[in-house]
């Protein structure tokens, strides 16, 4: 069967399904996510579709008819891991001839050859844009076949797919407003497994945000490769080829933004991730406007160095980056600030190195995901330079990093000492059932006596104590 008749199959069967009742089909789906915020997103959207077939979701995939694994590609540790667990679930096969096995998501474009024909590890291979194919494709695979679907759609957002929230808190929800991304960094690999960049209907993020809160949850985080540059035009149109008349109706990220907050003043909101070259002063001064928009800003810097920004295609400067900066602190005092860094990217020298260090002293960030280079095919770092710093020098670096990240950590972490904290309760504490753990507005994990409180309550706690990362307090009236 053709990519075009799944398609068009999948489309039949999300329409049969409005006047047909959902029938349990006895079958159980295992699912395992890895990689970014998005990747869990987009789980909860598989399972969605496949609870529409009747599957059931199962933690033990022995029992599984069907394993998906929902896939990163961004370095080559993630695939690694994946290509591992792919080998277990082989042998498992071995027992059970029908057991169906799936790569989803962005090693699936990547590696799709490899993994069906090659290694003859699994029967589905499907890409980020084709998961309501899923059914098909399954019918497909359980006739014998291989099944594959990795095309990259310049509309598809799955806006009117309510996400099956998993492992979840009941407290906080991911909701996608972008797919895909337009930036085209020379080290990143997004933009090849995700597509082009494209934004979801506003209306549809706040049905999804008014039915999460009147079922409980009480905190969002607006998720998108790059959030700044989210733009609904109502025709998928770039800013670019907009006129005058049709950008002042546009909903820009700012405006998208104080819809979410207005949705109720309990519903806390969160964003990530935000681009340096796009992040405006618009979107500074809402989250300063409202006071359940919390405020923590994730801003990758990936370099200290101007150079290497430039090699990296980021779009801006050490200086630009170091401006908006400036600009976080003096629209949204006491804002809260973590970062992404890669060191050791391709020529990267030791004074470049330690402009990176010296950037981390004067932000002191809160919080960083901080990583060595893994060159990945087909980005044009892969095509262009040559990854030359040895592994020994981007061990050695990272090392450096992270032990001035810890300094940083900590010392953030202790300055919340003394102060009284608005947690949202989000779970009982992994250390003790008396305790629940939350977070406050800066992103800092709080743990306090549990007390009568639950989660999903809001708490104010004095903080008394702390770890490097983790304040620990007791409630106050």
């Amino acid at each position: 069967m053709s990519v075009e008749k799944i398609i068009e199959k999948s489309k039949q069967s999300e329409a049969s399904l409005i006047e047909n009742p959902i029938k349990p089909s006895g079958k159980k789906l295992f699912l395992e996510s890895y990689g970014c915020a998005m990747n869990f997103s987009d789980s909860e959207i598989i399972v969605s579709i496949l609870s529409k077939e009747g599957f059931t979701t199962t933690k033990d995939f022995n029992e599984a008819d069907v394993i998906f694994m929902n896939t990163c590609a961004i370095r080559d540790g993630a695939e690694m891991r994946v290509r591992k667990r792919l080998t277990d679930f082989k042998k498992v096969k071995k027992t059970n001839p029908d057991l169906i096995i799936g790569v989803l998501g962005c090693m699936a474009e990547r590696l799709k050859s490899k993994l069906l024909e090659e290694e003859k590890l699994v029967d589905i291979v499907v890409g980020p844009d084709s998961y309501r194919s899923l059914p098909e494709l399954i019918e497909i695979a359980e006739s014998g076949q291989k099944a594959v679907n990795v095309l990259l759609s310049k509309e598809e957002t799955y806006a009117d797919i309510a996400p099956v929230r998993l492992d979840s808190n009941g407290v906080t929800a991911f909701i996608s407003i972008t797919r895909g991304c337009d930036n085209m960094c020379s080290f990143c690999v997004v933009p090849f497994t995700r597509g082009r960049e494209r934004s979801r209907d506003p209306e549809t993020i706040l049905k999804e945000a008014q039915e999460l809160y009147g079922d409980g949850y009480r905190e969002v985080t607006l998720l998108g490769q790059n959030v700044d540059s989210y733009l609904w035009t109502g025709g998928g149109l770039k800013k670019e080829n907009l006129s005058t008349e049709e950008l002042n109706n546009a909903t820009s990220f700012a405006q998208l933004l104080e819809k979410v907050a207005m949705v109720n003043p309990n519903l806390r909101v969160r964003f990530s991730t935000s681009h340096p070259k796009d992040m405006n002063d618009d979107v500074l001064h809402m989250v300063n406007k409202h006071e359940n928009i919390c405020n923590y800003i994730h801003l990758p810097v990936q370099s200290g160095n101007s150079r290497i920004l430039g090699m990296m295609n980021r779009g801006y400067t050490r200086e630009w980056y170091m401006e908006r900066i400036e600009a976080i602190r003096r629209i949204i005092p006491g804002c809260a600030i973590s970062t992404d860094s890669i060191t050791g990217f391709c020529t990267e020298t030791e004074e470049e190195h330690k402009d990176t260090l010296s950037l981390m002293e004067w932000v002191r960030y809160n919080f960083a995901y901080m990583y060595s280079y893994s060159e990945r095919p087909k980005t044009l770092a892969e095509r262009k330079y040559k990854d030359d710093v040895s592994e020994e020098v981007k061990k050695r670096r990272l090392q450096e990093i992270v032990a001035l990240q810890q300094i940083h950590s900590g010392e953030r972490t202790r300055a919340g000492l003394g102060k009284i904290h608005r947690v949202l309760a989000e779970r009982i504490s992994k250390k003790s059932s008396n305790e629940l753990s939350g977070r406050n507005s800066q992103n800092t994990t709080v743990v306090f006596p549990k007390g009568n409180y639950k989660p999903g309550d809001y708490v104010n706690v004095l903080a008394t104590d702390c770890t490097n990362a983790t304040l620990i307090g007791v409630v106050v009236v």
